[in-house]
C-alpha cells in the first residue's frame, strides 16, 4: 500500500523517501526533499527549497518553506532545512532565507513548535527547544539549544536567545537574552537564571553554583559598565564550560543591546 494519499498533489521531481508517510490534502512542491520516517498529517503545505529531516512529524494547516514576510525580499533562492525528529503542530510556519541572512533558515533537531508558531526568514534554531503556542519569532533571531519559549511571546528580529533560557509567556523580547538567563514582561527584562531548567537537565550543584557566581558579577551590581562587568567576570577565571558558554556570549555582541534586570 502506498505511503502517499492519492489526494495529495506531489511534484515529480521532489526528493521523497520511500517510507515518508503523506497524508490526505498535502502539496509538496518541485524543490522539496523529504527524509525518511517523515509524517506529514494531512493539509500540509511545502514549498521552496526546503528540507525536512528524519523521523519529524509535521501536523495539519502547517506551511513549511514560503517566501519571507519581508518587504526586501525580491525572489532570491534561499532555503529552509529542518532537523531530524522535530514535532511540528497545527498552523505553524517557516520561511525560506534571504541575501541579508546567508540565504537560510536553520532549524535543529528533537524540537517542539507547538500549534500556531511562527519562523520567520533567517532564523537559526538549535536542537531541544519548544517553542509554545502562538510564539512569533521575528527574521535573523537565533535561539540556543534547549531554550523554551511561552506561548503568545514574541522576538525582535536580530535578537539572540542563548542555551537553556526561559523566556516566559506573553513576554516581547527586544533583548539578547543571556544563557541559561530567565526573562519575562513586556519589554522583557531579566528576572534570574532558568534554575528549574539546570537542574531538570542535571547539572550538577557546583556547576549551579558557579554560573550564580557569574550572574551576580554581571547583573547583581550596577556600579561599572556592563563591559567592566564582563572583564571583572573574565579575570575570576571560573573553571566552568557553563560560565564560559555565558562570556563567550555576552563577548560576542549582536545586533541587539542584553536583556537586563529592571533595575540596571
Amino acid at each position: 500500500m502506498s505511503l502517499f494519499h492519492s489526494t495529495a498533489i506531489i511534484d515529480g521531481s521532489s526528493n521523497i523517501h520511500s517510507n515518508a508517510e503523506i497524508g490526505p490534502f498535502c502539496i509538496i512542491g518541485p524543490n522539496v526533499k523529504i527524509e525518511e520516517n517523515v509524517k506529514l498529517l494531512s493539509n500540509v503545505v511545502v514549498q521552496g527549497n526546503t528540507t525536512i529531516g528524519s523521523g519529524t512529524k509535521v501536523w495539519p494547516f502547517t506551511v513549511l518553506g514560503g517566501d519571507p514576510q519581508d518587504l526586501k525580499f525580491k525572489g532570491e533562492n534561499g532555503s529552509l532545512k529542518i532537523g531530524k525528529n522535530n514535532n511540528i503542530r497545527e498552523h505553524v510556519t517557516m520561511h525560506i532565507g534571504t541575501d541579508a541572512g546567508g540565504l537560510e533558515t536553520l532549524v535543529g533537531d528533537n524540537n517542539l513548535f507547538m500549534a500556531g508558531a511562527h519562523v520567520a526568514h533567517d532564523c537559526i534554531i538549535g536542537s531541544n527547544c519548544v517553542l509554545a503556542n502562538n510564539v512569533m519569532i521575528a527574521g535573523h533571531v537565533q535561539i540556543g539549544d534547549w531554550a523554551i519559549l511561552g506561548g503568545l511571546s514574541a522576538v525582535h528580529q536580530w535578537t539572540r536567545i542563548g542555551s537553556h533560557s526561559f523566556l516566559g509567556g506573553f513576554s516581547a523580547l527586544t533583548k539578547d537574552l543571556i544563557p541559561y538567563g530567565l526573562a519575562v514582561g513586556n519589554r522583557a527584562t531579566l528576572e534570574g537564571l532558568n534554575l528549574t531548567g539546570l537542574r531538570r537537565r542535571n547539572f550538577n550543584n557546583e556547576e549551579i553554583k558557579k554560573v550564580k557566581k557569574a550572574y551576580s558579577i554581571l547583573f547583581e551590581n550596577g556600579e561599572n559598565e556592563f563591559k567592566d562587568r564582563i572583564e571583572k567576570l573574565k579575570s575570576e577565571n571560573i573553571d566552568s564550560s557553563v560560565v564560559n558558554e555565558l562570556i563567550n556570549f555576552v563577548t560576542q555582541k549582536g545586533n541587539r543591546s542584553y536583556c537586563l534586570p529592571e533595575e540596571l
